[in-house]
């Protein structure tokens, strides 16, 4: 395939130009890893009959290929970006097709390490291609409608479940096939109706750490384990406590999207007008009380209502998080984009291999002890993220730094 310039991409008609093929991508992730999601709990329950410690081993294993992420600065050295990313959306997509294939305890451990490793490491090619393809003034308003056409793809994938689910008496192979299918065509379109774009800066294909970034790299590290506990025990609590059925716990997860779809773009607007610093004081302010209002679920007995607008809630304010992708794309050489995102992407998951698995034995003694470690780290974060300038830039990168030249290292 022959290769085209970033300059030169935007004479292309629109749909065959990089931010086009952003869109698509973005699309087409979330038409598998969302439908997983969404069916993982009552799967895991009914056909395997998991239990608290069981999903942590799981969520565990879905982590390692993230802390194994900074393999893809080797990968990239024999591969393109553009492809590894389609190649790793293949993986996932066909991953997740067999997931009911495989309806034991290690078999699912299986099936979902390979869908991770397509998962993780589309995620760390993805976010290092829009920040090199996206201008520095566009790419929190742009990065807002990413994640808004994602939730558009999984909010149309979530309605068909909640419709079809009990009507047409679905399993969960037919949808876990249709949603994998659907990934994998979306994948040969791009595959064959765009070019390979080249960025204008040449990326460092090696190991890198830089001092200057270390505020970043805490930044992602606190995140990936916070995440954690959203992720592999707030629905897992729905289906546990409430009894929640796959249509309700899909219905809920299309309540998630409809408002992201809603408020994503305003959250991107409200990077670039209020700056990297506030926005994300205010997600991590309103994850504290959201995460202390959980452990009041369990401690106090508060009902499902009040999980229910929790978790929508959750999942808004790690929406907030495009703010760490702008935060770094200010203060990075460009060079620096592709292995700075693998590097950071390892960091983001190195709680995620232990963590899972440790927090699954909590559970099984205290659950709301669990949200009020994730308050915890959530307030850690809010720290973290003062020390963000009101306008970084390489050389600016904390407010401690203020004055410096950028250093090489």
């Amino acid at each position: 395939m022959k290769t085209i310039t970033l300059s030169d991409a935007q004479s292309l008609p629109i749909w065959q130009r990089p931010v086009t093929l952003l869109f698509l991508m973005a699309i087409a992730l979330p038409l598998s890893f969302s439908t997983w999601l969404a069916l993982l709990n009552n799967f895991v329950i009914e056909v395997a009959q998991f239990d608290g410690s069981d999903i942590g081993w799981l969520h565990t294993v879905r982590e390692i290929p993230g802390f194994l992420a900074v393999g893809v600065i080797l990968v990239i050295l024999f591969v393109r970006e553009q492809v590894l990313a389609l190649l790793s959306l293949t993986l996932l997509g066909v991953a997740t097709a067999v997931t009911a294939w495989f309806p034991t305890v290690g078999g699912i451990m299986f099936v979902t390490l390979f869908s991770s490793i397509g998962f993780h490491y589309y995620e760390t090619v993805n976010q290092s291609l829009q920040l090199q393809w996206l201008p520095k003034d566009q790419a929190p308003k742009v990065l807002g409608w990413l994640i808004a056409a994602g939730s558009a793809a999984t909010l149309v994938a979530y309605t068909l479940i909640v419709l079809t689910w009990e009507s047409l008496g679905l399993s969960y192979n037919t949808v876990f096939m249709a949603s994998g299918g659907l990934t994998l065509l979306i994948v040969a379109y791009c595959a064959i109706g765009f070019r390979q774009f080249e960025s204008p800066n040449p990326q460092v294909k090696k190991f890198i750490l830089r001092r200057r970034y270390w505020l970043y790299y805490a930044l992602q590290f606190m995140a990936g384990a916070r995440r954690q506990i959203f992720v592999v025990f707030v629905g897992f609590m729905m289906v546990e406590r409430f009894g929640f059925e796959v249509h309700e716990i899909t219905a809920l997860y299309l309540v998630n999207y409809v408002a992201t779809i809603l408020l994503a773009p305003v959250f991107g607007h409200a990077v670039a007008r209020f700056g990297e610093r506030r926005t994300l004081a205010f997600e991590y302010i309103g994850l504290i009380l959201v995460f202390l209002a959980y452990g009041g679920i369990y401690w106090f007995g508060w009902g499902v209502l009040l999980a229910c607008v929790l978790y929508v809630l959750d999942h808004l304010f790690f929406s907030l998080a495009l703010a760490l992708k702008t935060y770094f794309q200010k203060i990075a050489d460009p060079g620096d984009i592709a292995p700075t995102a693998a590097v950071a992407f390892t960091i983001n998951h190195i709680a995620a291999v232990f963590l899972p698995a440790l927090l699954g034995y909590l559970w099984l003694v205290s659950p709301g002890a669990v949200f009020i470690l994730a308050a915890m780290m959530a307030a850690i974060s809010l720290g973290l993220a003062l020390m963000i300038p009101r306008h970084p830039v390489p050389g600016y990168e904390t407010i401690f730094a203020r004055g410096l030249a950028a250093p090489a290292e």
